[in-house]
Parts: structure tokens; sequence; C-alpha cells
């Protein structure tokens, strides 16, 4: 039986079913304006609203509260200069021969390649490593349970409370990564997960006309 100490009461609001269906939807109008950006402003933001962004990815379920996910923000410009480097020394590999036909037609609409200024341009480059397990300092390994999809959700917080305070980002893969972790200088037990140029969209940005799936393609239901 759980221990009662270490539980506390609910902290949850009832609303009416209309009050809710009016929030479902306003906040689908919100996140349905949510566009990926490949074209970023240099313009400065600061650290708090950065630290308040990954503070609210932080509250997303993880398997047994393990919490296995570490956000590395950089804004060091010979650390982000070292990264756009690594990223498309794999990124030419990946366009020279590694992508297959099909994936290298399904981005042509996008018209991305192997050069990535935005990670030099952007002011903040949030890293998202997964931990595979944790260490204790005489040695010791601790089992970290569901890893990706933990970080999976965390990530998705994250972009969706980046996008709420006003910022646009970028969810590059740049495939291996594993450049990140010794650049980073990021321990054993972590991986790298995704790299997330962070900022605000330059000026006169543009974006692929996209249209996102329907509900009845996304949803079924069992009544």
């Amino acid at each position: 039986m759980a221990d009662s100490q270490a539980f506390l009461p609910l902290a949850f609001t009832r609303r009416a079913t209309e009050v809710m269906l009016q929030r479902a939807r306003a906040f689908h109008g919100e996140l349905d304006r949510r566009r990926t950006v490949r074209h970023f402003s240099a313009e400065p933001v600061p650290l708090e609203l950065i630290q308040e962004v990954v503070r609210a990815a932080s509250t997303a379920p993880s398997g047994a509260h393990k919490q296995p996910w570490t956000f590395v923000a950089v804004g060091d410009l010979e650390l982000k200069r070292r990264i756009r480097e690594a990223a498309e020394e794999e990124e030419r590999i990946n366009y020279g021969g590694r992508m297959s036909e099909e994936w290298l037609n399904d981005l042509k609409p996008f018209g991305t390649d192997a050069d990535k200024p935005f990670l030099e341009i952007a002011p903040w480059l949030v890293v998202v490593f997964k931990r595979a397990y944790e260490t204790e300092a005489s040695g010791r390994k601790h089992q970290n349970y569901y890893v990706n999809e933990s970080v999976g959700i965390a990530t998705g917080m994250l972009l969706a409370a980046a996008h709420h305070a006003g910022l646009a980002t970028l969810t590059h893969t740049p495939s291996p990564m594993n450049f990140l972790t010794h650049v980073l200088g990021r321990p054993d037990n972590e991986r790298p997960f995704l790299l997330i140029p962070m900022g605000f969209p330059a000026e006169g940005c543009q974006v692929p006309r996209l249209v996102r799936k329907p509900l009845d393609q996304v949803l079924v239901v069992h009544k």
C-alpha cells in the first residue's frame, strides 16, 4: 500500500462543459497557428524567457517520475558556430547519399538543404538530451523508464510553451547527433534527442503552405 505521507490533494479545477469546450477550442486555435520556422532574426531573447519555457516543459509526465531529460540552452556564439559546422558536415552526408530518394523528394517542397545558417542566427539553441540512466557518485547506475516517450512528451510541451510565449521554433534533427554530446560536454548517460533553434522569425519570413490532417483522419472513436 502506498505511503499516504507521499500524497497530496489533487489541485484540479472542475469546469462546466461549455467552458471546457471554449478553452479546448481556443487552445487548438492558438496551436494551429504554430509553424516551424527556418528563417530567424538575430534579435536577442532574454534568458529568463527560455528558462520559463523549459520550466513549463519540465512539468511533463514521465515514467516513474524519473524526469529523464536535460535541456541545454546555447547562446554562446562560438558554441553555436561549432554546432553549425558539425551539423552541416552530417547533413552534407545525408543529402549526398545517406537519405533515400523518397526522403529527398518529400523534402523538396520545404526547400531544405545541407546549409543551416539558423544554427548561428537564432539567439538560442535549446538542445534536448534524454537521460538513459542515472549515476550515483559511487558509480552505481539507476534505470530510467519509458525514456523516449517521456522526453517526447516534454519536448512537445516545450514547443507549445515557446509558441504560447511568442517564440518561433524549429525541430532540427541532424542525424546522427552524437556530436552534440561532445561539443556541449554532456555526460555519458545523456543522448541527444532534438536540436531546437528558438527566437523570433526574420522580417518577411515565409513558411510552406501546409494543410494539417482533419480530425476524422487522426481520431478513431469507439462508443
